[in-house]
């Protein structure tokens, strides 16, 4: 019996990728079908279904579904979920297909046939209404913002079957884990209690921090990286993913750290998208998710502390998989150590505020960084990656908002 939390939903895995024969015929099928393009965007939440991440859907979302997610953060069955999961194309496109008609999704980019899909139902929605209630926002600034409107006119609805997982296995190997394999990794290891901590960026020493809390009243984390698309001037998954090995290797204690990759884009929704992130990572087999100053945020935005927050909007039984939810954290000159606003009495001028975007803004400008900001195994990677940068290729980091700070 797993000591694990459930599913979303209650229920077992719901993988949507198919092996074998059946695999292979569907391939083949796929070949003569109709075509609709998938953005990144929308192959990662493919692959995700495919794996069994966004358990228990069985593929892209309805017009109630996506109103009632909108609106109220659950589908039209009732079943909780913080962020439209859908799929949209041109009109031309949409004009040529009818309700019931079968199609092959392909990777816009890679040409890679990543479905098949049978329509149930074509919608258009309101694209700023979708902005508001998820991000915000309808600032076109607003990286999230831009990928809706960019968006085709017209929503297909429909169950999937799931024909690949897009290369990020040949990429990356054993650390694209799927959910059944996190959860097989934890119970060999008597894991019940695991902490999910989400980065886009290599670890500074705050985030280090925040993992040794979790780690303090729990059995193990998993660092869960994201491997899809970030917004330009991030730093890439594989120099992130060397840096943030280097880091468990050298400060961490021996199996109490597990590293692994998850292949969406961010969407940068800040608290809706901290609540997909705690949903899925309860797929993953995850207790807990930490959830520190501004998670999945962008800009100013959204306050600090909003993704704390919004955990305490939604019903109880939402979610088994529950927020850490950690103060503002830093390096105190006085206390000689990392600290959060809840242990450190001193004043402002003796601290060190840590942030992902300074890290990157002072790598980029070629700036010293202090050992008290970031460990020096972690800096001599990204040094050596920002040194590898073509002048024409870089790009300016900007300190805005809470990152500025």
């Amino acid at each position: 019996m797993s000591k694990l939390v459930n599913p979303h939903g209650g229920k077992d895995l719901n993988p949507l990728l198919l092996e074998g024969a059946e695999l292979e015929a569907e391939k083949a099928r796929a070949a003569d079908l109709p075509q609709v393009t998938l953005s990144s965007r929308e192959s990662g939440d493919v692959i995700m279904m495919g794996i069994g991440g966004f358990t228990p859907l069985n593929g892209f979302m309805t017009k109630a579904d996506w109103s009632g997610v909108c609106d109220g953060m659950k589908m039209a069955d009732g079943l909780f979920w913080p962020i439209p999961i859908t799929l949209s194309t041109d009109t031309a496109t949409a004009d040529s297909l009818k309700e019931g008609d079968e199609v092959a999704l392909v990777n816009d980019e890679t040409g890679e046939t990543m479905a098949t899909m049978t329509i149930t139902e074509k919608y258009t929605i309101d694209k700023d209404h979708e902005c508001m209630m998820v991000y915000k926002t309808t600032d076109e600034e607003h990286p999230g913002v831009a990928m809706v409107k960019a968006q085709g006119d017209v929503n297909l609805a429909g169950p999937i079957k799931v024909l690949s997982t897009g290369g990020f296995k040949e990429e990356y190997g054993d650390q694209f884990m799927t959910p059944a394999e996190t959860r097989e990794y934890f119970e060999n290891k008597g894991w019940s209690t695991v902490a999910a901590f989400q980065t886009r960026n290599p670890m500074h020493r705050s985030h280090e921090y925040l993992a040794k809390i979790a780690l303090e009243i729990g059995d193990g984390v998993l660092i869960h990286s994201l491997l899809g698309k970030l917004k330009p001037g991030d730093i890439p998954a594989d120099v992130r993913s060397k840096a943030i090995g280097t880091l468990i290797e050298n400060y961490f204690v021996d199996d109490t750290v597990v590293q692994a990759g998850y292949p969406l884009d961010m969407r940068y929704a800040g608290p809706r998208e901290a609540l997909l992130h705690a949903l899925f990572r309860q797929n993953y087999g995850c207790s807990h998710q930490i959830v520190g100053r501004d998670h999945a945020g962008v800009s100013d935005y959204y306050g600090p502390f909003d993704a704390h927050h919004i955990f305490d909007e939604i019903p109880k039984d939402a979610l088994e998989t529950q927020p850490l939810k950690i103060d503002w954290t830093f390096w105190c000159d006085k206390c000689d150590g990392m600290a959060s606003m809840k242990t450190c009495p001193h004043d402002a001028s003796d601290r060190m505020l840590l942030s992902g975007t300074k890290l990157r803004h002072a790598l980029s400008e070629g700036e010293e960084v202090s050992t008290k900001f970031s460990r020096p195994e972690v800096l001599e990677i990204l040094r050596e990656y920002y040194a590898s940068i073509k002048d024409e290729d870089k790009v300016e980091i900007k300190l805005s908002g809470h990152s500025a700070k």
